[in-house]
């Protein structure tokens, strides 16, 4: 067998970092003397989270630009030139059969390198609006995995796989651990449980809206994990009780899905990919800061097949209310939800993207 070496570069958030080590899983669990390098920005989540996973990383000195005027954007020439350099170099000594980028700002030098080395690049996008460094990257590419259909907008239509996001294995059958899940979060069972996300850093709009409604919740006798998030710990942390029981971060989401009878969650691309996988009554509350609003665009793609429901922040004040109601109270709702979300799960998403790097190392070959 073929001693294969490659490359992954995927990170700043989870939304990338996440199905980068879940390529290099798969990967590894086929081509188990496989070797591994993964490329990541200095200072961001991925220098930690990677390492965490098992794997070598090694960072650029790169970063995005900011949307205002600032300083660090007469950085960014200086920052780009550097990790063009410091890629070559890599690939050059690392020497990798294929090189697969998720997204982040160290993606895009890599990958560009790469490809003018004749190196075969795979590129996979989670969102259903492309990022910027994956339409810079694109006419390169040896194949890009996608999650969401009608992505011929953004990149060429033959290049294009549709895969779906790689999330964890353990998200596949939740339903058998429901007791085991009231047990481990001390709830009682039987009761409505509410499971609220905001990532793992939190949402400044939902903690607020959870902890202004937590009266109109226990009215409602509806308990809650409420995950909250670094950002927001000492805020919120003390707030717990008998039937709120908040969670800085939650380390076994499979049991916090579980649980749940409705999820409010953001709708970042894994987050969007794990819901419907497992197949919960979903309000999406998007967040309205990110890049190309692509929150709102997964949602809405998700709406468009009766999956879910929305409510922008926005409108958090006027509607949440009486559209939680009307789902805590109408079984078929959640019913038509949970079967419509489902529906739209790929859980071989891992197999089917290493599927493609194979297919392009064939080709390579």
């Amino acid at each position: 067998m073929k001693h294969y070496k490659y490359i992954i570069s995927g990170g700043g958030t989870g939304g990338h970092i996440y199905p980068a080590i879940a390529i290099a899983n798969q990967l590894k669990f086929l081509y188990p003397e496989a070797e591994f390098l993964f490329i990541g920005a200095k200072d961001r989540m991925e220098m930690e989270k990677v390492p965490e996973a098992g794997y070598k990383i090694e960072g650029l000195w790169i970063s995005g630009l900011q949307r205002s005027l600032s300083f660090k954007n007469l950085m960014f020439p200086l920052k780009l030139i550097s990790s063009l350099l410091r890629s070559r170099f890599i690939l050059r000594k690392f020497k990798p059969n294929a090189v697969i980028g998720t997204g982040g700002y160290a993606s895009a030098p890599l990958l560009r390198v790469a490809s003018n080395m004749g190196i075969p690049c795979l590129i996979q996008e989670q969102n259903s609006h492309a990022g910027i460094t994956n339409k810079w990257l694109a006419s390169k590419a040896s194949a890009i995995c996608v999650a969401y259909d009608g992505m011929e907008k953004f990149f060429p239509s033959e290049k294009i796989k549709v895969t779906g996001n790689p999330v964890r294995q353990d998200l596949l059958d939740v339903t058998s651990k429901r007791d085991e899940a009231f047990s481990h979060f001390k709830l009682e069972n039987g009761i409505k449980t509410l499971l609220v996300l905001g990532g793992s850093l939190g949402a400044g709009k939902i903690n607020e809206l959870i902890h202004k409604s937590l009266p109109f919740f226990k009215e409602n006798k509806v308990q809650l994990i409420w995950q909250c998030g670094k950002y927001y710990e000492a805020l919120y942390k003390d707030k717990g009780s008998e039937t709120v029981k908040v969670h800085t971060f939650l380390n076994r989401m499979d049991l916090a899905y579980a649980a749940a009878d409705i999820i409010i969650s953001r709708s970042g691309a894994l987050s969007v990919s794990e819901l419907c996988l497992v197949g919960k009554p979903v309000i999406f509350i998007p967040s309205p800061n990110v890049a190309e609003d692509h929150q709102t665009k997964n949602a809405m793609a998700i709406l468009a097949k009766d999956a879910a429901l929305i409510v922008k922040e926005s409108d958090l004040k006027l509607n949440f209310e009486s559209c939680f109601l009307s789902l805590i109270t109408s079984e078929i709702q959640q019913k038509q939800l949970s079967e419509n979300i489902k529906k739209l799960a790929k859980p071989n998403a891992a197999k089917d993207i290493v599927a493609e790097i194979e297919q392009i190392l064939k080709k390579a070959d």
